[in-house]
């Protein structure tokens, strides 16, 4: 019998706001049975007493722009309990700032409220992107998950990756392991199998190199955004102990001025950090480039050869085509490879390729 979430699903797709994909369309009585049991998790016990019912969460994994943030929206959207969607990246950083006050008010065990407060107040935790990079998450994430099950909290999670790959090649990968076979143990794990990016399909035919960046740029930049992210927010990236702000985050999809990426003191590691997190990443005003910016302009490059190697899509508004932005001052030569990249990425379906 198809649940709500699965109804939710058919209404789009005969409302013509989504193709019909057997993929996604696989997984559909899993969220619909997460929503159920996640709706009765409190149960009367022993002497009318209650407890909480332990759920088992879903892990939902599958290649980039399949419809994964999409199919979690509407179980959220579909959950009346109290619930909460986060951005896994975003949420760790939440667990260690509230495990650094908890250690301040002298807590022996900091994780324990933090958890414990999540706990209350959520009974369906939806994490979209989760991937582990940083040897700080990988130490908590196991026991944060822990007492979040046993709390009857329902989880479910995207990844671009299978349990076994998280964290892979992670310093000390070993202590991180028991947590992988927790999730193939608490978790049902499905798979969006191999179909098409439907974010390449909405990018199909759109620009994706507005020029000049004036107001025209901007709103086309606006509209492109609202469709493809949706819902957003700002989104933190902790690397080596730096936060680094993606101004706005949704549905895989991060955009920010080429000020806050290349005008402040990040590089490369935070770049790849960059386009680890992100599926698309929309860029605002990149200036001429030249003596007088010259740092900035080594930033971008780097900042492209990132997203080049991770085959993320960019889309940006700037003072003119690549091939033109810096024409004159040292480094101009060595643009040329980067603006050739850039005319790379702007052909239709790159990122897919």
């Amino acid at each position: 019998m198809t649940g709500p979430v699965g109804t939710a699903y058919a209404a789009r797709v005969e409302a013509g706001r989504i193709a019909p994909d057997p993929a996604q369309e696989s997984v559909l009585p899993a969220l619909d049975r997460v929503l159920r049991e996640a709706g009765r998790t409190e149960q009367r016990g022993l002497f009318g007493r209650r407890r909480a019912e332990p759920v088992r969460g879903l892990y939902l994994w599958g290649g980039v722009g399949r419809g994964k943030s999409m199919l979690m929206d509407l179980l959220v959207a579909e959950a009346d309990l109290p619930k909460r969607r986060v951005h896994f990246h975003a949420f760790m950083q939440e667990v260690h700032a509230g495990m650094h006050a908890a250690r301040a008010q002298g807590v022996d065990d900091a994780l324990a409220p933090v958890a414990d407060r999540v706990g209350e107040d959520a009974k369906l935790l939806a994490f979209d992107e989760m991937q582990v990079t940083d040897i700080t998450d990988a130490m908590v994430v196991g026991r944060l998950f822990e007492r979040l099950f046993a709390s009857g909290t329902a989880i479910v999670t995207t990844s671009n990756r299978p349990p076994r790959d998280l964290y892979k090649d992670g310093l000390n990968r070993a202590v991180f392991e028991p947590f992988i076979d927790m999730i193939e143990d608490r978790m049902e794990v499905l798979e969006i199998g191999a179909g098409d990016d439907h974010r390449q399909g909405r990018l199909a035919g759109s620009p994706v190199w507005f020029t000049p960046a004036d107001r025209a740029a901007k709103e086309g930049m606006d509209r492109l955004f609202e469709e493809l992210a949706g819902e957003a927010g700002p989104l933190t990236l902790r690397v080596k102990g730096r936060e680094v702000v993606l101004p706005a985050f949704g549905n895989g999809v991060a955009r920010a001025p080429f000020w806050a990426l290349c005008g402040t003191a990040l590089g490369p590691a935070d770049f790849l950090a960059i386009a680890d997190a992100v599926r698309v990443l929309m860029i605002d005003g990149v200036p001429r480039l030249g003596r007088s910016n010259f740092n900035e302009a080594k930033r971008f490059v780097t900042l492209v050869d990132a997203l080049y190697e991770a085959r993320v899509r960019l889309v940006a508004s700037a003072a003119d085509m690549p091939e033109s932005l810096y024409v004159e001052g040292e480094g101009s030569f060595e643009f040329a490879r980067t603006a050739s990249r850039l005319r790379e990425m702007m052909s239709e379906g790159w990122a897919a390729g």
